[in-house]
């Protein structure tokens, strides 16, 4: 992970038991001081812990060992901060930092001096410096959530005019660093930053496909899910994923050379799940990067897939396999949207809330009988109303 950062050079990585987490340095006394002789033999400035580090660990910590400590949470914040391209983005990684910063606050903000009694904003006679750094981080958490609140009503609003186009939408969803990007440049031609390292895209990105059948479609690239991703991170990049919940079909998107692979898979279900996708919305799974392995291993891969449905394996970077996943997509997705008018009794009011939930509604007038509606929606939709 920590390559995934520009101008850092790992110089080594080890695994350190610990039987027992001690509150004040996370180690023991003698792996503390083992540690702290080889970081200073090898001239190391930065450490980075695989790991929750509290606030009060990372402080004695760096004062034994005379380095910076990022931990999990740390860590993935620079690379986010890095990687953010669009409004959002930026604005839901501010808001994540500062969400970690405040619970440590003897850390981050040692720029501010201790408070004076006073009047107005200044704050109450004696403030401390943490509850006046508290209200500082507080204030901008408020006024980033507001302007963060605008760029989500814009998103939705394009994502309701999405609904009105006649073409269906494909979401890839995967692993950090499984291929996605890879992927998405190669159907759509678009320059989306695709490279080998983790979160290489933080922003949905959306282009227009044509399928061999000439039938369009509108693909979705996404942010790369993560294991145990910090709770502060869950929170600001929930309504990036949320993209996926608009989608008729999902590729999962799997680095099948990645000996993790089986458990990279079994993450990214359980937040599709999390995130409430319809049990309903068909789901390919896209065996990538064969071409990282041996021809007899991807001749089995090749075997395996062909015995299941909805299975492909692929190289996104060759373009192996590329066509007959292109018709499985074409197979996968309903016909073009199409225009319907008809009449709906008044007291079908259920159906027409339904109407409106998905965003098919073109045009609406009241009769004598009901109302008169004209609707563009898929197959799918269409059988689901008649269902209802």
């Amino acid at each position: 992970m920590a390559a995934a950062l520009p101008g850092l050079e790992v110089v080594g990585a080890d695994v350190v038991p610990l039987p027992k987490v001690r509150p004040g340095y996370l180690f023991g006394s003698g792996k503390t001081e083992e540690i702290a002789d080889r970081l200073k033999a090898e001239e190391v400035e930065l450490v980075l812990i695989d790991g929750s580090v509290t606030p009060v660990q990372q402080r004695n910590l760096e004062k034994i060992w005379k380095v910076k400590i990022l931990d999990r949470t740390g860590l993935i914040l620079e690379i986010f901060g890095d990687r953010a391209r669009t409004r959002e983005g930026v604005l839901q990684v501010e808001l994540a930092a500062l969400s970690y910063q405040r619970t440590r606050l003897v850390r981050a903000w040692t720029h501010l001096e201790r408070q004076r009694g006073g009047l107005g904003f200044v704050g109450g006679p004696g403030e401390t410096q943490i509850e006046a750094d508290r209200r500082a981080i507080d204030e901008a958490i408020t006024r980033l959530r507001r302007q963060l609140a605008k760029v989500v009503k814009t998103r939705d609003l394009h994502r309701a005019a999405r609904r009105k186009v006649p073409f269906p939408i494909v979401a890839l969803v995967g692993y950090t660093n499984a291929g996605k990007s890879t992927l998405f440049n190669r159907l759509t031609g678009a320059e989306v930053m695709a490279k080998d390292m983790l979160f290489a895209t933080l922003d949905p990105t959306m282009r227009a496909v044509t399928l061999p059948t000439g039938k369009r479609v509108i693909l979705s690239d996404t942010v790369g899910f993560i294991s145990d991703l910090p709770t502060q991170l869950v929170a600001a990049f929930r309504a990036t994923l949320e993209e996926v919940l608009e989608a008729d079909l999902i590729l999962h998107v799997r680095d099948i050379a990645h000996p993790d692979s089986a458990d990279q898979a079994k993450d990214v279900l359980a937040i599709l799940d999390d995130l409430g996708v319809d049990e309903k919305t068909p789901v390919i799974e896209v065996w990538n990067k064969t071409d990282l392995l041996p021809e007899d291993e991807v001749a089995a891969l090749k075997e395996r897939a062909a015995r299941e449905e909805m299975i492909y394996t692929m190289s996104a970077l060759t373009g192996d396999g590329i066509d007959p996943l292109m018709r499985a997509v074409t197979d996968a997705l309903d016909d073009e949207r199409h225009e319907l008018t008809f009449s709906l009794p008044y007291a079908e009011g259920r159906k027409r809330a339904w109407l409106y939930e998905q965003g098919v509604v073109e045009n609406e007038t009241q009769t004598e009988d009901g109302y008169e509606l004209t609707v563009l929606w898929t197959a799918r939709q269409q059988k689901t109303f008649r269902e209802l």
